[in-house]
């Protein structure tokens, strides 16, 4: 359960615009006293529950949640509503029917109600070369740190000293596996700490699936920033396991500088809670100097669902966090060549325009079109950036025996988490909410321009902002020097 701030929080737009050095974070110990619930709200939110046969297991003022435990019957009861169980092709869950009530009392302390229903939230964006194409894939595919060096980022910097939040959804990874690939690159072995977040843990090998993202979001990482610390977040793929596993890593004492984000599903596939949720929290994380980065999905304009209405993927459309798509990259004898990652057989990099966000502030001057969708007008505009995702030109990941190409905007995700772990790095300090900056602050000499190509529905654009590849690639040190400077 969400439980409202003490006070309205801050808007993370106003600090994005603030120079680097002139930003002043918040610690989570701050944050907690001055936007964290009431104790008051949580204390009637306690009573409430008691009064229904549930009992608390947690609550938390700096996360605003509380966790009520109880029978399904008598949560049935407390929030005058109906759970029954259903089937889907992602298998069974518990849903519930009719809408959420509450004494009035209470109802003004409670932003969202999470966890009666069980559904899966949220699926990967990755994509594998087929076993057929794979020798012919070895050989127009990359390693991590060939991809980094072709971007151009600082070889100097390891992101020693950062730690990287990674949000997974299910799989697991091997640590014997991970060292052997770490060897074969010549890399130091990276430090790996499991999170288990609502009951989940690391456990390779019982979602084959689930695993190919896991090792491919932190071999990603690994390669290219191997001295930076990952906590590697495993949660449930429900719309409540999504949300903890974001604040646990924002509220951790650890204190992730950077959060890599490869799991997402179309905008309408969510409830307006569970967004307002997500969002609350991506709003805390740029309060805390945490940036987010979000794969954008590997549907193309329509995200996966079915029939010709377009679609963007969430959280990518989050207005708080670095939506990223992909591109086809090519080494060629002058540097890179590089179009709009599009297999025209359903793979594709997501973009397009928000239904549930109008266009940011900072997002105003980058001439974001209006939906395609009849009647559809502006929004938010998917993504911000793009890095290699095509899985014929993608990412060798493996277990130091074998290498397999993989790509998708899930690769772009966590290859733009290392570059700005380097950058902090660098800085000493938080880049934290960066997309002010890249739209508002910085020319287009710290991005590689993509102008060719569709992905689907909305096509690159020659100098300028589009809904396929954002604002380009990662031209790593010139975005330093600019940030630098």
């Amino acid at each position: 359960m969400l439980v409202r701030p003490r006070e309205p929080l801050p808007a993370p737009e106003e600090l994005g615009r603030q120079p680097l050095d002139q930003r002043r974070y918040l610690s989570r110990r701050e944050f907690a006293a001055r936007y964290g619930a009431d104790r008051n709200d949580l204390a009637a939110i306690e009573e409430f529950a008691l009064e229904h046969g549930l009992h608390v297991r947690q609550a938390s003022a700096g996360r605003r949640s509380i966790v009520l435990v109880g029978s399904a019957s008598r949560m049935q009861d407390a929030f005058r509503t109906r759970l029954s169980r259903f089937s889907s092709p992602e298998g069974d869950y518990r849903g519930r029917s009719g809408d959420l009530h509450v004494p009035a009392r209470v109802a003004p302390a409670i932003e969202a109600v999470l966890g009666l229903d069980d559904r899966p939230q949220a699926t990967t964006a990755h994509r594998a070369v087929p076993h057929e194409r794979v020798e012919q894939a070895r050989e127009t595919s990359f390693t991590p740190p060939r991809i980094a060096e072709l971007y151009d980022f600082p070889r100097e910097l390891d992101g020693s000293g950062q730690r990287i939040g990674v949000i997974e959804l299910g799989g697991g990874f091997r640590r014997s596996q991970l060292r052997r690939y770490f060897e074969k690159l010549g890399k130091p072995m990276p430090k790996f700490t499991a999170v288990s977040v609502d009951g989940v843990r690391n456990r390779p090998g019982a979602d084959h699936t689930a695993d190919g993202e896991v090792v491919l979001d932190v071999e990603v990482i690994g390669a290219i920033a191997p001295g930076a610390e990952q906590l590697v977040y495993f949660a449930p793929a429900s719309d409540r396991g999504f949300v903890d596993a974001v604040t646990t890593a924002l509220f951790d004492p650890r204190g992730p500088s950077v959060l890599s984000i490869s799991w997402g599903q179309a905008e309408d596939q969510w409830t307006e809670q569970g967004r307002h949720a997500m969002d609350q929290a991506f709003r805390t994380a740029a309060a805390l100097g945490v940036t987010v980065c979000a794969a954008s999905g590997d549907n193309g304009w329509t995200d996966g669902v079915t029939g010709k209405v377009a679609h963007v993927d969430y959280p990518a459309s989050s207005p708080h966090v670095l939506a990223c798509g992909g591109t086809r990259l090519e080494e060629t004898d002058s540097g890179i060549a590089e179009t709009v990652w599009n297999d025209h057989d359903g793979n594709s990099t997501g973009g397009g325009v928000s239904s549930y966000y109008e266009v940011p502030a900072w997002q105003e001057g980058a001439r974001v079109p209006a939906s395609v969708n009849e009647g559809g007008g502006a929004g938010r505009g998917v993504p911000d950036v793009a890095g290699n995702a095509d899985p014929d030109t993608g990412y060798l990941i493996g277990d130091g025996i074998t290498e397999h190409p993989f790509g998708g905007t899930s690769a772009v995700a966590p290859l733009w988490a290392a570059l700005v772990a380097q950058l902090n790095q660098h800085l000493d300090s938080r880049v934290g909410f960066l997309n002010p900056l890249l739209y508002e602050h910085l020319d287009r000499s710290v991005f590689n321009d993509v102008s060719k190509g569709t992905n689907g529905a909305y096509r690159a654009r020659r100098a300028a902002w589009d809904a396929c590849t954002g604002h380009g690639t990662p031209r790593g040190r010139a975005l330093l020097e600019a940030l630098s400077g």
